[in-house]
């Protein structure tokens, strides 16, 4: 399990970068780094495990290869969580494994049994390197739950829809606007489309 391939995944922004280990048929396991490591951290432990694995080691973004977010926008922990579950959906991964290493308390050791109690059935082991678990009072879990899913499942929805933008006529896209939102006059969205929308050549 010495030798590794470099892989990369394309998001919005650029790409996520990850090291491989192992057969690619063999058992997926996610390997996750922590704060401020990137892929690296794995480099000495992933020779000393099973060898029937096949083990992939993300960069998550800003951090080793991984490309950064745009300047001014924050790194956000629920974004980690999705920089996972986009890795996961382009492996083409149901079930998985996910290993998780931090020694700091800091959002990112919590990144792994975060993504277990969003998707728990994604992940068949969570295995915790110098981490905490993810603890909420019971009275908060189900809300938390259903909001945050919500969020990145219609965020990786979104994105996968993603088309170039459609041309319309001036009075198709006002009517589009009108459609949209039953409160605007025809001379309000009219107003709001002189700066809202963008003439090309086909519309």
């Amino acid at each position: 399990l010495g030798m590794f391939s470099e892989l990369k995944f394309p998001v919005p922004w650029g790409h996520v970068a990850a090291k491989a280990w192992g057969p690619s048929e063999g058992h997926p396991v996610l390997c996750l780094h922590g704060w401020l490591d990137n892929a690296n951290t794995f480099d000495k432990l992933i020779p000393l495990l099973p060898r029937d694995c096949y083990y992939v080691a993300m960069d998550f973004s800003g951090h080793g290869l991984s490309s950064h977010r745009p300047a001014g926008c924050s790194y956000h922990f629920l974004d980690y969580v999705t920089d996972v579950r986009r890795v996961a959906a382009a492996l083409q991964w149901r079930r998985f494994t996910l290993m998780g290493h931090s020694m700091a308390f800091h959002s990112y050791c919590l990144i792994s049994p975060q993504f277990c109690f969003l998707y728990p059935e994604m992940v068949d082991k969570l295995i915790l390197l110098e981490s905490l678990g993810f603890l909420l009072a019971p009275e908060d879990t189900e809300a938390w739950l259903k909001s945050k899913r919500r969020v990145i499942d219609r965020l990786l929805s979104l994105e996968a829809k993603q088309q170039a933008p459609k041309a319309r006529s001036p009075e198709a896209a006002l009517q589009r606007l009108l459609e949209a939102n039953s409160h605007l006059t025809a001379e309000g969205g009219a107003i709001l489309l002189q700066r809202g929308a963008t003439e090309t050549p086909t519309g």
